[in-house]
């Protein structure tokens, strides 16, 4: 397990095809991300399109740091998606990529 994620929280561009999907259909790849730690994809998918990314994002970027052993609190997530929900949002789905959590349908070779 890692300390830290994999990739920084501006590291947006290190897997463009996800970049631009996220950036397109942030929806998707929020709901792929909850999907990784056992939330249900649809239903989050479509909350953080009904303006609940402020509460969903910082529990679900929670749960990711809980299954990687990567430390942060509550109030850290919420200020990261406060500030830059889609930076943070990019960075959690290379973080569940890196451990195999869903495939996405822009794969990096």
């Amino acid at each position: 397990m890692s300390a830290e994620f994999q990739v920084g929280l501006l590291g947006c561009f290190n897997d463009c095809g996800l970049c631009v999907l996220t950036y397109f259909v942030p929806c998707y790849t929020f709901g792929k991300n909850a999907e990784a730690v056992g939330e249900n994809c649809i239903l989050c998918g479509f909350g953080i399109c009904c303006g609940l990314g402020f509460i969903l994002g910082p529990i679900v970027r929670g749960k990711i740091r809980e299954k990687q052993n990567i430390p942060g609190s509550f109030i850290t997530d919420y200020c990261i998606w406060f500030f830059c929900a889609f930076c943070a949002l990019v960075q959690e789905a290379q973080e569940v990529k890196s451990f195999g959590g869903y495939g996405m349908a822009v794969e990096r070779e």
